[in-house]
């Protein structure tokens, strides 16, 4: 195969991956300061939430704790940077088997863990919701001719069926676009190393390189195209992993991880089940997200997490696939009643079969006073438009007072400023919030930039937890109508729309506030709001 012949068709190959690698993992190309998210738009021309700025204003002010409860795919509890930011049952004694406070839940220690079993077992992988829909549909009718349901059914389930179908197929040829540039990306990488006989490639090299040898050409066209893509083995091997779960599990009807659970999962009024493991056998999204919110700013380690007196609640409720809606619902109710004041959700799907029992617990964090933190996801949509959930729109279409939806902003300026992948929303999305190349704790130890809404609802949860700390006297709402109220306007900027090549639209109408949440305004305005409480 001739060069160009070849340079095109690895082109059309990674055409289909670079855009969703980009929404799933971190963009390669340019990365922003570690610490960007905390900085200041006017001191360090980087439109953070301006953390550092604020701590200046707060300097000999002591906070009071709050907690916050993480729910997702579980945290590190060893980490290095959440040492002494976890919170702890003081209640119950650790590894006696007993459940000492009687709240239903065995040695729960920092948390709980609902998607594990009681004899230590854990989910790790679990299917879609689609897939779920699409299976029980299909044991639905299998013996039923299509043409004797009523038309509302029976187009509902071909509309599901078709949705499957091409969300089974699309994850099939990214798992095959991915291996495929992978494989070919390993052996050019090889081929120039072995003949410029050096250890490792750089963009310099290949591009100096002269050769008369076609193989060798022909290896350093496709290396100028990764290395200007910003494509590595890291990022590929990232995607051939994300895909192959999606279509070994995600995507396949047959599989099942409930048993391990060992609930009976169709009684959706079930509480007390799972087990104590927090961490679970993949924590690196949940422990990326406690550690923007809580790692310890005065440590001299790794990052600063956004709030200073914060303790995390770890609730393991996501596995790798789409999270249950009666583990959700019931790590609403373990927060609320053990004593989260805030709870972040990075977590999200397309359907919700048991949206009600959720709603539930919503309305129960509601009445108790808890403010729910909730990413908006990252499919380029206007979700005014398309599913999401769990959401803050009750069946009577009434919408929940305590619930902040969040959407990812960008280091950086101009039409880039919104995330590519970010959904968004004029009455669905609240705020923007910090959610590309956001570095945090990972498991074991580590540290790693990702991206994603997920990264920007913790941001806004730490902001939240910030002023519930120095502010005690403050309700979710009013902590909930400060951070939206003291939002930056980015008057007159127009950004390139998620989802929509070409098109740009004003920044302000991509979100109800059409702003971007501040720790350094929030507090001035929570300032004014403790001035009029003691009039």
């Amino acid at each position: 195969m001739k060069l160009r012949t070849l340079t095109i068709a690895l082109g059309i190959f990674a055409q289909i991956s670079i855009a969703s690698a980009h929404s799933l993992f971190t963009d390669s190309l340019n990365r922003a300061p570690n610490n960007w998210y905390n900085l200041d738009s006017q001191t360090h021309r980087v439109q953070g939430v301006s953390t550092e700025k604020t701590y200046e204003i707060l300097t000999g002010r002591t906070g009071e704790k709050v907690v916050v409860a993480v729910i997702d795919s579980g945290v590190d509890i060893e980490h290095e940077d959440l040492q002494g930011k976890l919170w702890i049952n003081q209640a119950e004694i650790a590894g006696n088997g007993v459940d000492d406070d009687q709240n239903g839940y065995v040695d729960d220690i920092y948390g709980w863990n609902f998607i594990g079993g009681a004899n230590g077992d854990n989910v790790n992988y679990d299917t879609y919701e689609l897939t779920r829909e699409y299976a029980q549909l299909k044991e639905k009718y299998q013996d039923t001719d299509l043409e004797d349901l009523p038309k509302k059914e029976k187009n509902y389930f071909l509309k599901i069926e078709q949705q499957y179908q091409e969300k089974l197929t699309e994850a099939q040829q990214e798992y095959q676009a991915f291996s495929y540039f992978h494989k070919n990306f390993s052996r050019s990488q090889k081929l120039l190393e072995a003949y410029l006989d050096v250890d490792s490639l750089s963009i310099t090299d290949v591009n100096n390189l002269e050769s008369s040898d076609e193989i060798v050409l022909m290896a350093k066209g496709f290396m100028e195209y990764a290395f200007e893509n910003g494509l590595d083995a890291a990022l590929l091997e990232d995607g051939i992993e994300h895909y192959r779960q999606a279509v070994e599990y995600g995507y396949n009807t047959e599989y099942n991880p409930r048993t391990i659970v060992g609930d009976n999962y169709q009684d959706t009024s079930e509480k007390f089940y799972g087990n104590s493991d927090v961490n679970g056998p993949d924590s690196r999204h949940g422990t990326h997200v406690a550690g923007i919110i809580a790692a310890n700013r005065n440590n001299n380690l790794g990052i600063k997490g956004i709030a200073d007196h914060v303790e995390i609640m770890a609730i393991r409720a996501v596995p790798n696939g789409d999270e249950r809606d009666k583990d959700v619902a019931n790590a609403i109710y373990y927060a609320v009643d053990n004593g989260a004041q805030i709870i972040n959700m990075s977590f999200g799907k397309s359907f919700s079969p048991n949206k009600s029992i959720v709603d539930d617990a919503v309305r129960y964090a509601e009445e108790k006073g808890v403010l729910i933190v909730h990413a908006a996801g990252n499919s380029s949509e206007n979700i005014d438009e398309t599913d999401n959930f769990p959401n803050k729109v009750y069946s009577n279409r009434k919408s929940a007072s305590n619930w902040i939806e969040v959407g990812a902003s960008s280091w950086k300026g101009q039409e880039d400023f919104v995330a590519t992948f970010s959904n968004y929303g004029k009455h669905s999305v609240d705020v923007f919030a910090p959610g590309v190349d956001v570095f945090s704790t990972t498991p074991n130890q580590g540290y790693e930039s990702l991206s994603g809404t997920s990264m920007a609802a913790p941001v806004t949860a730490g902001v939240a937890a910030l002023l519930m700390s120095y502010y005690p006297k403050l309700t979710a709402t009013q902590v909930k109508d400060i951070i939206l109220s003291s939002t930056v306007k980015l008057d007159g900027l127009k950004v390139n729309c998620p989802g929509k090549a070409g098109k740009q639209i004003n920044f302000s109408n991509l979100s109800s506030t059409g702003g971007v949440v501040n720790a350094f305004e929030a507090v001035k305005l929570a300032e004014s709001y403790q001035i009029n409480q003691k009039k």
